[in-house]
């Protein structure tokens, strides 16, 4: 991701990268550059901007991905890694997996969000609390992270998460062999497929297993918390037993923006009662679950996004006012 200062020098950049490559195919730029050369354009232009790290574990084209070659940020960089002070920790990984490396603890973890998809903006938040608001602060608070003063004009409260169990990229796998693995299975392996013989794709778990010198659970001294969260068109799809953008779940999600006011509101806040009261008491339930992460999930592997079971396979399933079964 790359922060400029002013939409002049965001002009500049664009400029130069077109002559080096597609900056339009599929709202997403294609750029045939190591990131070092990228952080030497950017930084010549203006010294004010920033750099981070986007989706930092996924296999492919990311900083710590099992296919990029970089087991550390100086690796990447070289001599531009002092300029490097985030990374944005993707689906498929959340502060918790990022904790297990110390040499993260003075790089801030931000989440962010698709900006190629319009509806998944928010899904992955940054939180940030103060007086004021520029881009020269939100650039000291990105650089102060954890260690940024309780005095500041702004500050980063929090971070609102995917379960990252939930990302396309969180174990290992195989999709055309249908072939979920757990990091130790695929070690068993070889890293090969069982099924076909052909390298696995590795996936973050793995790749943080690999890099970390810390336990799970482990934390550093001074982090930023966060909260695990789902998309409330996912969690009333699950709720009604439908696939997300159905009719069914657009009315429920209609009727609870209407009532409550907007998504942050009803996933982070909203008592069940005002939530019961703008939809279902199940659907109400379900957020309080999300809430507290009582959720199980099959993780997503190779590509494919992990499945969401909110009420769990055993438990009781009557019938919804609408007629729709629930997972309840």
């Amino acid at each position: 991701m790359v922060f400029a200062p002013s939409f002049e020098v965001a002009e500049k950049i664009n400029t130069h990268l077109g002559w080096i490559g597609n900056l339009k195919s599929d709202g997403r730029p294609i750029l045939g550059l190591d990131c070092k050369e990228l952080a030497k354009i950017v930084f010549n232009i203006s010294p004010e901007c920033m750099i981070i790290p986007a989706h930092a574990w996924t296999p492919w084209f990311s900083i710590f991905g099992s296919f990029s070659g970089f087991d550390s940020i100086e690796e990447c960089f070289e001599e531009y890694t002092k300029n490097i002070f985030a990374i944005e920790t993707g689906l498929s990984s959340d502060p918790e997996m990022n904790w297990r490396l110390s040499k993260l603890d003075k790089i801030t973890l931000i989440s962010n969000s698709d900006a190629h998809s319009p509806g998944k903006i928010g899904r992955e938040v940054n939180i940030l609390e103060g007086e004021e608001i520029s881009y020269n602060l939100i650039k000291e608070v990105i650089k102060s992270g954890a260690y940024a003063e309780n005095s500041a004009k702004l500050r980063m409260i929090k971070t609102i998460e995917f379960f990252p169990e939930e990302g396309k990229y969180h174990w290992d796998g195989h999709r055309n062999c249908d072939l979920c693995l757990e990091p130790e299975e695929s070690l068993k392996y070889n890293n090969l497929c069982p099924r076909c013989g052909k390298p696995l794709t590795i996936g973050v778990m793995n790749r943080v297993c690999q890099l970390a010198d810390r336990k799970a659970g482990e934390k550093p001294e001074k982090f930023i918390p966060f909260q695990r969260m789902i998309p409330l068109e996912e969690i009333i799809a699950d709720v009604l037993g439908i696939g997300t953008g159905t009719k069914g779940v657009l009315a429920q999600y209609k009727s609870l923006i209407k009532g409550l006011g907007n998504e942050f509101k009803i996933l982070l806040s909203a008592t069940k009662g005002e939530i019961a009261s703008s939809s279902m008491p199940e659907i109400a339930e379900a957020v309080e679950r999300v809430r507290q992460g009582r959720i199980s999930i099959q993780p997503g592997y190779d590509g494919e996004f992990g499945k969401i079971s909110v009420f769990g396979e055993k438990e009781e399933r009557p019938k919804t006012r609408g007629g729709q079964e629930t997972l309840f």
